[in-house]
């Protein structure tokens, strides 16, 4: 996690400022994991969406849900794992152990991963306190033994809430020291972080739900944008009976990510309190239902996604300055789609300007059963808080 950036909030409070992700992510274009050859499925179709260290017996409930990707497996991989995951037809990254080595012709294996957290300050085992992080070199050398045991997979590091909150404690003796993700990021082929503000403790984050969207851009940053980023959505309470995301919140987290250009998601479905639930996701029916319909739309529109970001797509300049909107532009089979979320709790109404956009249209509101006007490429709309939403213009 980080302190919000300051440049960026004096952008922000123009309420006029051109969208992060359509400018960065110029030149991406197409699936990208297409480098490798036992990796990802590299079909423009296929989005990520996955779940963390759940049980395999639990694989079809989530995918169900929309989930196509395991990420991690608790003790494992053991066969009994790959094989229950294998039966669904569920896809999963893991661990290269011993038993992962005697199976690198099975398709059920899409990935390799390091150690959850390395940034994080490490413990020194039980009542012993914690050491430093381990060190970038370290991941950087761990991953080349991984790439030279099997080069035809993608290495995941997933970091912690340092990637976006520089005050993170839990971070040790390199607390307040983000030049160290610049150099963790060189030990992977996809990076990932987590960091939950909705059921946050400290006030610094708490219910700042931008957190998320500013851990992708400075992910994107650091790997100079040739590394896909993913990130960790919450759905539970974790740790804080006293507060957990609303699934409303849960959707803007997963579109201001998808809007700064996040490649993959990893839903975190553990609650540790009030009491432990490790499928905490799919206790909750409300969520699970959200959560459904989220993936539902995010699988449909996933060759949108994929597809190149149309540099300098919008601009956007919204009525409340407290409130700025961010916006991504693609085009694909003919049409114009325009992803924008707001990015703080208020209400704003925002207005578009779409480039190369003339005459009158109308803009399809993707599942919000409605339209909106278009003239000469502008767009107005109203952004209650935490909204997202989704505009198709044009095409069939």
């Amino acid at each position: 996690m980080q302190m919000l950036n300051a440049g960026l909030f004096a952008l922000a409070l123009t309420g006029l400022a051109l969208s992060l992700g359509v400018t960065a992510e110029e030149g991406q274009g197409g699936n990208p994991y297409a480098a490798w050859k036992n990796g990802p499925p590299a079909d423009a179709s296929f989005f990520p969406v996955c779940v963390w260290l759940q049980a395999p017996t639990a694989a079809p409930k989530y995918k169900a849900a929309g989930i196509n990707v395991y990420v991690g497996l608790w003790g494992g991989p053991t066969a009994e794992q790959l094989d229950e995951l294998k039966k669904h037809g569920m896809k999963v990254i893991c661990d290269q152990n011993e038993l992962a080595r005697t199976r690198l012709d099975d398709p059920t294996i899409i990935g390799w991963m390091h150690g959850d957290e390395p940034d994080n300050a490490q413990s020194l085992g039980k009542g012993k306190g914690y050491g430093p992080p381990i060190a970038p070199e370290k991941i950087v050398e761990d991953y080349k033994a991984i790439k030279e045991r099997d080069p035809s997979r993608p290495v995941i590091l997933n970091l912690g809430q340092g990637v976006a909150w520089d005050n993170w404690i839990g971070r040790g003796v390199r607390t307040n020291k983000p030049e160290d993700y610049p150099e963790y990021v060189k030990g992977c082929d996809l990076v990932s972080f987590d960091i939950y503000p909705a059921c946050h403790g400290n006030k610094e984050v708490a219910g700042k739900l931008w957190f998320v969207a500013d851990g992708v851009k400075r992910l994107r940053e650091w790997s100079k944008d040739e590394k896909p980023v993913w990130t960790c959505i919450e759905c539970t309470h974790i740790s804080n009976p006293e507060a957990k995301a609303t699934p409303h919140q849960v959707r803007c987290e997963v579109w201001m990510a998808l809007v700064r250009g996040a490649k993959g998601l990893i839903y975190f479905s553990h609650e540790f309190k009030p009491k432990f639930v490790e499928a905490g996701m799919l206790a909750d029916a409300e969520m699970l239902a959200a959560i459904t319909k989220i993936n539902k739309q995010i699988h449909e529109l996933a060759p949108v996604l994929n597809s190149p970001s149309v540099k300098d797509g919008a601009s956007v300049e919204t009525s409340n300055a407290e409130v700025p909107v961010e916006c991504l532009v693609k085009r694909h089979g003919g049409a114009t789609y325009l992803f924008a979320v707001g990015m703080r709790d208020g209400t704003t109404t925002a207005s578009f300007k779409i480039a190369g956009l003339s005459g009158a249209a109308k803009a399809t509101v993707l599942g919000e059963d409605r339209t909106v006007d278009v003239a000469d490429g502008v767009l107005k709309d109203e952004f209650k808080p935490w909204d997202a939403h989704l505009y198709k213009i044009g095409g069939e």
